[in-house]
């Protein structure tokens, strides 16, 4: 089998297209994730003209130079949609010039290793801030297999990525199946203050036998706490039990989100006094359910519209306790809970089919440049 040698600048080149007619809208507005796909972007467009932002095409790429701030890995993403994205101005858009001698999909294989990953990231330079610049890019150097045998190890890529796709959308199925039966609640069935079914809880680590902070992020679960702790002042660390909620106000201006998680774990663990523990009052409502109903953006869009506060917008107690919610008989609500559960699950799955769809592209590449058919 014949291999050849490039550097990638013999194979690619800039194509840059401007959304200068305003063709497209902020719904194809899109950012890179360094998991090499194209993600919603994060950035505040209201009021931002687009005409400046790049047009990316079918088999079109895109990379962002900057290695330096996004865990030693470069972000770059094909479009492999016949619909076109727009993303920011300061992106790099590329297409493959070469069509007698690289498929785009192949490229891409070659992009989505580890150890095109670290390449970029050792040739990364600057002061502030180091970037894998176009020119060391296109320096880059790559060996090709022939057309045909590129193309083999490309439909086996694909075969696995259009497997997942069709898995991912039974999985929004699901969550499209549990966001509509909560949102049939508000119509159908009675509403409850939060104060009707939670209580306050006030334990304390005061014997410091645990010593593990936990925090909560925006997701709605608890992780470790990266914030300095003194051992001794541990003691007034609050403790939640199993099945006990902790509620933090604070950030929910600032982040636009109600900061609640569930102990779901069998053993207790410790929070900052800062926060309030709570526990269900009533056997009337599944515990799941209430963090179910809370993991909802309209609620946390509600919670953001509550806070008040002059310095920091806080979410006050009083106010997240007056909140209502739907309660349908415990039957009703365990039916959504195993439905979410399903729908948890499915996804945990398609993100590990994902990640081993990734871990194959070193395979795939090997595999085609050992290929003596």
């Amino acid at each position: 089998m014949a291999l050849k040698s490039y550097k990638l600048g013999e194979l690619i080149s800039v194509y840059d297209e401007r959304n200068t007619d305003n063709l497209y809208n902020l719904s194809q507005v899109k950012g890179i994730s360094t998991e090499k796909s194209f993600i919603d972007t994060k950035a505040n467009l209201n009021g931002v003209s687009l005409t400046s932002y790049k047009v990316v095409e079918s088999n079109t790429f895109v990379y962002v130079p900057d290695t330096s701030r996004r865990g030693d890995k470069i972000a770059l993403a094909l479009n492999r949609d016949e619909k076109p994205l727009l993303v920011s101005s300061i992106y790099t858009t590329f297409k493959c010039k070469d069509s007698l001698n690289l498929l785009p999909e192949y490229l891409f294989m070659f992009f989505n290793r580890p150890e095109f990953d670290r390449y970029a990231r050792y040739n990364s330079w600057g002061s502030a801030r180091e970037t894998f610049s176009w020119e060391d890019f296109c320096d880059t150097e790559i060996t090709l297999p022939p057309l045909s045998v590129q193309k083999k190890y490309v439909d086996v890529y694909l075969a696995m990525q259009r497997n997942l796709e069709a898995y991912q959308s039974k999985v929004e199925q699901l969550k499209t199946v549990c966001d509509g039966y909560l949102d049939r609640l508000k119509k159908t069935v009675s509403k409850v203050r939060l104060s009707d079914i939670l209580d306050t809880v006030d334990k304390r680590n005061t014997d410091l036998r645990f010593t593990e902070v936990q925090g909560i992020n925006i997701n709605k679960s608890f992780f470790p706490s990266v914030a300095k702790v003194d051992r001794s002042s541990m003691r007034n660390y609050k403790i939640v039990e199993p099945n006990q909620f902790a509620f933090s106000g604070m950030q929910t201006g600032r982040d636009k989100c109600i900061r609640i998680a569930l102990n779901e774990n069998p053993a207790p663990l410790i929070v900052s006094p800062a926060y309030t523990t709570l526990a269900i009052t009533t056997s009337k409502v599944l515990s799941r359910y209430i963090l179910l109903w809370f993991s909802r953006k309209e609620i946390d869009r509600y919670g953001w519209f509550a806070s008040d506060a002059s310095i920091r917008s806080n979410l006050d107690l009083d106010r997240f306790l007056d909140m209502k919610i739907p309660l349908p008989s415990t039957k009703i609500q365990q039916e959504i809970v195993n439905i979410h559960k399903c729908y948890l699950e499915r996804q945990r799955i398609a993100e590990e089919l994902k990640k081993q769809i990734n871990r194959l592209c070193p395979v795939l590449i090997r595999g085609s440049l050992q290929d003596n058919n």
